[in-house]
């Protein structure tokens, strides 16, 4: 395709998704494959989320043993993803936890957990798929952040969370920055709260009632992948209600 052309064609591109068993991810894998992409899901449960997409067709899927705290299985999911579909050309860092870690409550595994799963994980998938983003020309990469990475809400917001969320943020920047000459663009996407079961407890966040449906952010994740290469968006918030600065 050209950069003047206009929204990129789904057919046949392969898309790699972390955390893909529930929540966003399961909704934006679904999306995904409905719109005509192959979908590469990285999940710990390969045969809960196997059940859970049953009713697509096997050669547009690949479901494989992946875990955001365990550094081998990034390379080995990506080499999986390769030897199924023999290329790539979009990857969705989703997986994701929470924990309360401020300066009164959690402890140092908490933050540790954070930190591994948030930032880490995502900065190791990026850096294995990147080679391969690049050579497709047309490389997208969408980091689902939060509008926690954007700002610090108040003191019932997890200081832990809030600062890998941030980490993220400058991971997306820095991948944007790297593979941009070569076709890769990086969108760091920040929700507000999603009906989860992530948020659930968690202080101070919108009330269930007003609450994004993981569907509404796979649509936007949709239309971050299929936009053309003059059509870059850096990040991008989502809000679920009116806040002075995002």
């Amino acid at each position: 395709m050209t950069d003047n052309a206009n929204l990129i064609d789904p057919g046949g591109r392969v898309v790699m998704i972390s955390g893909a068993s529930r929540g966003i991810g399961e909704a934006i894998a679904k999306k995904l494959l409905a719109d005509g992409y192959r979908a590469s899901l990285g999940v710990r449960d390969v045969a809960a989320t196997a059940e859970r997409f049953s009713q697509f067709a096997g050669d547009k899927l690949l479901i494989d043993a992946f875990d955001a705290a365990q550094p081998d299985t990034a390379q080995s999911w990506l080499e999986n993803t390769l030897q199924t579909f023999g290329k790539l050309h979009g990857l969705v860092n989703n997986a994701g936890i929470w924990r309360q870690v401020n300066f009164e409550t959690g402890d140092e595994d908490d933050l540790d957990a954070l930190w591994e799963v948030n930032v880490k994980a995502p900065f190791r998938l990026t850096r294995c798929a990147l080679p391969h983003l690049r050579a497709c020309g047309t490389g997208r990469i969408v980091n689902i952040a939060s509008t926690d990475g954007v700002r610090f809400r108040d003191s019932t917001c997890s200081v832990g969370y809030t600062m890998s969320k941030h980490a993220l943020m400058a991971m997306s920047h820095a991948a944007r920055q790297f593979g941009y000459d070569d076709g890769v663009r990086v969108t760091a996407l920040c929700p507000g709260a999603v009906a989860t079961e992530l948020v659930a407890g968690v202080p101070g966040v919108t009330p269930a009632a007003g609450q994004l449906a993981p569907e509404t952010i796979a649509h936007i994740v949709a239309t971050l992948m299929a936009l053309p290469n003059n059509a870059s968006v850096a990040w991008m918030p989502v809000n679920t209600r009116l806040e002075s600065t995002i």
